[in-house]
């Protein structure tokens, strides 16, 4: 094949953001509404229905005109009144502890290598110590690949009843099954440029009464991600800020589409697609960095520590030869991993495309 030149911008199956399918960006062009009138109350309570089930609960979703991280330092600055327990096993999750710290907030972590998951026998050892009102988490920790046990973590938090869990699912919402209400979740939150495949730029988030209740009597928990200021509008179809109306367009149609699809077909659709993927990996000879049992179905993160490819060469000549862009590592595994998404509107036809690319580019370099 020739090399393509870089006037056309690469297909993109890094861990966000992800492509965008031509329907929703065609939503986005839907003309501007004013957002305190009927119109927009209108589509905001028409993307809850669609939503919800995505989340796992039967909460309300707000929406939030910010990245997920606006919310995550939102849920600290809400919810911990006394002690938190930051479980750290990648540069995002590792962040909460520094961002918990950042907000004057009495913080201690649970410290795992990259590429290791966190043990809910930890978690339950560390919370039986006692002083902590908080715990953080990310159930797929992107830097990494690594899946965490949501459900047996959040069954460890909930043993200590005036504990609130805070879960990131930034890169596996709608990916995997997230299920708010069942597991006792307080708070899930998501940005939307990952598996939901939407512009970045809007997060969305649930809260469970008690979070709602910790909230109300916190202070100093500001304006601008106050949980009881959602509350407080998302009774009236409406949200604290002006929101970007755009994508909340592009959220509708995407939720919309989500629904016709099937959350099992999508999980199931998200798993064969990354079982392609490690079959690729398994043929040149690589293995996951993350461990059995708790790679993440939305993106591999593919281990490089023995220095075998040359990782920024590699994704050089991928783009040069392909025009299709995968990441490298993260952070301080930068070069030991590589890392490749297959969420959101990615199909056993592009995947196959993208196996087949990179099996003309891997020869010279292995």
């Amino acid at each position: 094949m020739s090399e393509t030149t870089h006037t056309q911008l690469p297909k993109l199956y890094i861990p966000g953001p992800v492509d965008i399918a031509p329907e929703t960006y065609e939503a986005m062009c839907q003309p501007m509404i004013g957002h305190r009138g009927g119109d927009f109350e209108a589509l905001y309570a028409s993307i809850q229905p669609n939503l919800k089930p995505i989340l796992g609960t039967e909460r309300p979703v707000y929406l939030s005109t910010s990245s997920a991280w606006g919310v995550m330092e939102g849920a600290i600055r809400n919810l911990v009144q006394t002690k938190v327990l930051n479980l750290c096993c990648g540069a995002f999750s590792d962040k909460w502890y520094g961002v918990a710290q950042s907000c004057g907030k009495d913080a201690e972590k649970i410290q795992v290598e990259w590429g290791e998951a966190i043990d809910p026998d930890a978690v339950r050892a560390k919370l039986a110590e006692g002083g902590f009102d908080t715990v953080t988490m990310a159930h797929n920790e992107t830097s990494t690949g690594v899946m965490n046990d949501l459900a047996g973590i959040a069954a460890v938090v909930n043993e200590f009843p005036d504990v609130l869990l805070v879960v990131d699912t930034v890169s596996s919402l709608s990916a995997v099954p997230v299920e708010m209400d069942k597991l006792g979740i307080d708070v899930v939150l998501a940005g939307v440029q990952k598996a939901l495949a939407l512009p970045p730029g809007l997060a969305v988030f649930a809260i469970s009464e008690a979070a709602l209740e910790r909230a109300s009597t916190t202070e100093g928990r500001g304006y601008y991600f106050d949980f009881c200021e959602f509350e407080k509008n998302t009774v009236k179809n409406n949200t604290p800020s002006t929101p970007a109306i755009s994508l909340l367009y592009a959220l509708k149609q995407k939720v919309d589409s989500i629904a016709e699809e099937g959350l099992e077909a999508r999980f199931a659709r998200h798993a064969k697609l990354n079982a392609m993927i490690h079959t690729w990996m398994a043929k040149h000879g690589f293995e996951n960095f993350a461990p059995p049992g708790f790679q993440s179905k939305s993106l591999t993160a593919i281990d490089n520590t023995s220095g075998r490819l040359d990782v920024p060469a590699f994704i050089k000549t991928l783009r040069a030869k392909h025009n299709v862009l995968i990441n490298g590592g993260y952070g301080k595994i930068k070069g030991a991993t590589f890392r490749i998404s297959n969420m959101g509107n990615e199909t056993e036809e592009t995947m196959q495309k993208l196996i087949d690319q990179l099996d003309d580019v891997i020869p010279s370099f292995l």
